[in-house]
């Protein structure tokens, strides 16, 4: 048999169907930085996460133990009839997935991982009398040979030192603060929160936490309790406050009248004060929604105790070059950098060639967080307060630090958010992937990065139904001269730049100042109303956290919620709603679409209700939506797809054969309205269905 050992040049794709791609036929050159370009929503997302991603990632997969794949799960076939020569991929996506309480800049980075190591074994331990002992190699050696368990006594005084190890500095378990449990972050059930209005009775719902779920008949208990819900909160004898703030859990018999007039008997009601109505639910969910609602009775503030650190306050004995690990997670990251020659300095001879492979490596992942502007954050920053371009240019530099070669990364507008100065910065970390000898195919608009780029891809002419078409296919001189490119004009200086007239001054102004947030320092902006204003600057100059940590919250403040502790003032300027969009996915679940999220399905549903057909056939609008059993497919639950969990390989997804991906009864599918059911409604584009329902002003 012949084989054919050239070496592949390109990744073949062929009959590419995701989204809006139409049967694509491209070939992609490995080993060079790719750009795919073209109007937002022609396709790129699609041919780069939906193929080259999709199959990159099934097919490394697929390559793992059937033990492995199972405990994984297993990414399903993209919608293409053939890929071939595609390497093991990696994603960074638009979108990173937002960091939770404990994830910090340190953990995300895994550079706080190799700072633990670093004061486990070169810091200089304290004894209980208060004596800095000199770091030694045999102290670091005992650490290797007895660990956790290791001792030393003070040469000082002679009291016992007990030593810690790396693990001990770890915040997210043994070295956690033990008041925030390595939080940082203490909070505390806030009064004004729980009841926040005392003119109301309770009958009125004076008392915020009984009207959680599950507690609607609270204040009927409470009422048997000996409490007056009648008359206001704050006209209440002592011994009744006391009794709805603090009264001990206690079974009552009660009966509780419905809106009809029946009377529903409870033998078993329990009654829980209104501390406890939070505390308890609190204790017995994990949903994330229901901690969410259950945050807003609480007042979060620094932990008194670690003072935000999040470390155990016995580590901070632990020092090097007189910092201890706390006051080492506080440097930014230009700071520690520059701090680990005097680390360096600071130790003696025989422990040089230790310290300088722990240095190494914290260096090796210090410098590409660095290349890509990330200089100005410090270990200790929380990753949920990072901006989505942050979290994925961190996310960027740890895969330029594992030096592979021979992977496919397809990386999704890394561009968002970053300042022109700072692009250069990513692209000579794409340029080193390539140098590595890896593929790097990148979606974005951002012109310097297209002109970086050895091959640009276009996918176009238009988005949706009129895109998903190859319209190029070459270098970035080759593009800029194509007759039919929509980028060409702006790559070789044609295209017009639209300038709009300077507004008149303004009359109004709203605006906020911030004391001290990350890099915000006692600083003032005003906005006018009525105009279109710009908040621009350097990565990490504080832009998101001006408007999203700042100025949102504070023209939102209310009594339950108060404008940050950072904010000093606010100016409303007469603004009585604020509507935030953010980098937040809009629909989370295989059950949400445009539809559902723009409210255009309720129209629909109201609409189709109110057919004849519909109210002789006893349709109501509930009937018409398929995330209830009314309105859902049987066989599919209203999801258009099933899974068919074949054990020893991936889940396949199929088009439900009962309502054929339509997501309804096919029952209700009958009913139609100018000669489409619902789902062939739903089906259409927003251009077709803003014709098509030009009579419905309310889904126009």
């Amino acid at each position: 048999m012949f084989h054919d050992n050239t070496i592949p040049t390109h990744i073949v794709v062929r009959g590419a169907r995701v989204n809006n791609l139409k049967s694509l036929n491209v070939d992609i050159p490995l080993h060079q930085l790719v750009a795919i370009t073209g109007r937002s929503g022609s396709g790129k997302s699609s041919l780069a996460m939906g193929v080259l991603y999709a199959e990159g990632m099934r097919r490394y997969v697929s390559a793992l133990s059937t033990y492995t794949r199972r405990r994984l799960g297993q990414v399903g076939h993209a919608q293409v009839d053939k890929v071939e020569h595609i390497p093991s991929a990696i994603a960074l996506r638009q979108r990173p997935v937002v960091p939770g309480v404990r994830s910090t800049v340190g953990t995300t980075t895994e550079a706080l991982n190799v700072v633990r190591l670093m004061f486990s074994r070169l810091g200089s331990p304290q004894c209980p009398n208060g004596h800095q002992i000199p770091p030694t190699i045999e102290i670091a050696h005992l650490m290797d040979t007895q660990g956790e368990k290791a001792t030393l006594t003070c040469p000082e005084c002679g009291a016992s030192v007990r030593l810690f190890g790396a693990e001990s500095f770890a915040f997210n378990s043994v070295g956690a603060c033990p008041e925030c449990n390595g939080t940082g972050v203490a909070k505390t059930l806030a009064v004004s929160r729980l009841i926040p209005d005392p003119t109301k009775t309770i009958r009125e719902g004076a008392v915020a936490s009984w009207r959680l779920p599950g507690r609607n008949f609270m204040q009927i208990v409470a009422q048997y309790a000996g409490v007056d819900i009648d008359t206001p909160f704050n006209q209440l004898p002592q011994d009744q406050q006391d009794m709805v703030w603090h009264g001990p859990k206690r079974t009552y018999a009660i009966n509780i009248p419905s809106k009809t007039g029946k009377i529903f008997h409870m033998d078993n009601a329990v009654y829980e004060n209104a501390y406890n109505a939070v505390l308890d639910s609190m204790a017995t969910t994990t949903n994330e929604r229901a901690i969410q609602r259950l945050n807003r009775f609480y007042e979060f503030g620094v932990c008194p105790v670690c003072h935000g650190s999040r470390f155990d306050q016995k580590l901070l004995t632990q020092k090097i070059v007189g910092k201890n690990i706390a006051e080492v997670s506080d440097l930014t990251l230009s700071e520690l950098h520059d701090f680990l020659p005097k680390i360096q300095a600071w130790l003696p001879d025989d422990m040089q060639p230790l310290a300088h492979d722990i240095l190494r490596e914290l260096d090796q992942i210090l410098k590409p967080l660095l290349d890509l502007g990330l200089s100005y954050l410090a270990l200790s920053r929380a990753g949920s307060t990072l901006s989505t371009g942050e979290l994925q240019r961190i996310q960027l530099a740890r895969t330029l630090r594992t030096q592979t070669t021979g992977v496919l990364y397809v990386l999704d507008e890394p561009s968002i958010g970053l300042h022109p100065a700072n692009v250069e910065g990513l692209i000579e970390v794409m340029r080193a992937l390539v140098a590595q000898g890896n593929s790097v195919v990148v979606v974005d608009h951002d012109t310097a990065i297209i002109e970086a780029a050895d091959t640009v891809l276009e996918i176009g002419p238009e988005a949706g139904k009129a895109g998903g078409r190859l319209l190029n296919l070459g270098t970035p001189a080759e593009i800029s001269q194509a007759d039919d490119s929509l980028i060409a004009p702006f790559l070789n200086g044609s295209a017009t730049l639209r300038v709009r007239p300077v507004p008149q001054p303004a009359k109004k102004y709203f605006g906020v100042t911030v004391t001290d947030r990350f890099n915000l320092h006692n600083l003032t902006a005003s906005f006018p109303i009525n105009q279109f204003s710009v908040v621009s600057g350097f990565s990490g100059a504080g832009k998101s956290t001006l408007v999203l940590d700042a100025l949102v919250p504070a023209l939102t403040a209310t009594k339950k919620q108060p404008a940050p502790s950072f904010v000093s003032d606010i100016q409303t300027g007469g603004i009585k709603r604020v509507v935030a969009i953010d980098a937040t996915p809009v629909g989370k679940n295989v059950r949400s679409t445009v539809a559902t999220y723009t409210d255009i399905l309720d129209h629909l549903r109201t609409l189709f209700a109110n057919l004849p057909e519909s109210q002789a056939a006893g349709y109501t609008a509930s009937n018409f939506s398929y995330n209830v059993k009314l309105g859902a497919c049987p066989t599919c639950g209203g999801t258009g797809q099933i899974n068919l969990d074949i054990q020893y390989l991936p889940d396949m997804q199929e088009t439900c054969p009962t309502c054929h991906g339509q997501r309804y009864n096919p029952e209700l599918l009958k009913i139609q309205w100018h000669g489409k059911n619902i789902a062939e409604c739903l089906a259409q584009s927003v251009d077709d269905a803003q014709t098509f329902f030009a009579s419905e002003p309310a889904i126009a």
